[in-house]
């Protein structure tokens, strides 16, 4: 199935099983959701459970917050991560702090969802990344869907969490065909091996993990070596045992992400690894990242902005060329 539509057998499956569950942002009811997500939900479930709202984030949110409190079980849809930018105080302040604060009387059992990451020409204001905040706030688990059966199996499990969380999809990933096994269930957090190797691991998460994947046969002949492939799944905790056994195996680490370079959330992973592996790695990590720039709209200036099958290829191959891979 599509990647939207294994988030929406996801929602419709929870929303049956639970009628506390009720799903809130801007044209999820009628409409069916700017990415078709919610398509369908609200002739099943009417508009009492698929909330239309108006563009206010800060409101989306904080109305999901006291959803939760009262004993729903919300789901609140942004429509891109730039905009929950409107809602990062109730997301911040009440989302990730209640419980914590409240010695564990309050539960939120609740999800934000929204896509991030650079599509097709939506410029500055509709491109942005905005994981390496979110998955720094103590309470708040964050997880990043790149496959079509971890989106499925992922967010079955946060919107029948007792923990608050934010899931993260991509924008172009919606349409992404993949296999879903609904009858094997999977741990959300534990990171993903894509393809196993010996010579060098790359982490990834989000669409980056696809783009790694069209680089590896130019890296992997041009190198003559063998990349192991990690899709992070989880950027809040983080699997580091799936990362350490890897490195472990490799000594080599590359780290690719779309966000910027400057405080992006991949310097965590390669900080844990300066910090845990030094003595095991056999070269400095690689960082891939995208450019510290406003993303441009201009279509060949907004390729120059992020990493690309090509640029990924052409980077790693370098690296190696220099650390003797």
């Amino acid at each position: 199935m599509l990647y939207r539509e294994a988030l929406n057998k996801a929602l419709d499956e929870t929303m049956a099983a639970d009628e506390n569950i009720v799903v809130l942002g801007e044209d999820v009811g009628l409409y069916g959701g700017s990415y078709r997500v919610t398509e369908g939900l609200y002739a099943k479930y009417g508009e009492k459970r698929l909330i239309d709202t108006p563009i206010a984030e800060l409101s989306i949110v904080g109305n999901a917050v006291g959803m939760a409190i009262g004993g729903l079980r919300p789901v609140a849809e942004i429509m891109t991560a730039n905009f929950a930018l409107l809602a990062f105080d109730q997301i911040i302040n009440h989302m990730s702090k209640y419980h914590y604060m409240s010695a564990g009387k309050i539960t939120l059992p609740m999800v934000v969802r929204f896509p991030q990451g650079v599509s097709k020409q939506l410029a500055a204001q509709h491109s942005e990344s905005y994981e390496q905040m979110l998955s720094a706030v103590p309470g708040l688990k964050v997880l990043a869907a790149s496959d079509v059966n971890y989106a499925y199996h992922a967010l079955k499990h946060a919107v029948m969490s007792d923990d608050p969380f934010v899931f993260i999809e991509h924008e172009l990933l919606y349409n992404k065909k993949g296999e879903v096994d609904v009858h094997t269930p999977i741990d959300p957090f534990k990171a993903r091996i894509v393809k196993e190797g010996s010579d060098v691991t790359i982490v990834s998460y989000l669409k980056m993990v696809d783009d790694v994947m069209a680089a590896l046969p130019k890296i992997e002949e041009a190198l003559g070596c063998s990349c192991e492939v990690i899709d992070l799944c989880s950027l809040n905790p983080v699997d580091y045992d799936t990362l350490k056994t890897s490195i472990e195996k490799t000594s080599r680490l590359v780290m690719v992400e779309e966000d910027h370079k400057t405080g992006g959330y991949g310097a965590q992973i390669v900080s844990w690894a300066a910090e845990e592996m030094f003595y095991t790695l056999d070269a400095a990590p690689l960082r891939i990242a995208g450019a510290d720039v406003p993303i441009p709209y201009n279509r060949t200036l907004e390729l120059l902005s992020i990493p690309t099958p090509d640029s990924i290829a052409e980077q790693i191959i370098e690296w190696g060329r220099r650390n003797d891979v």
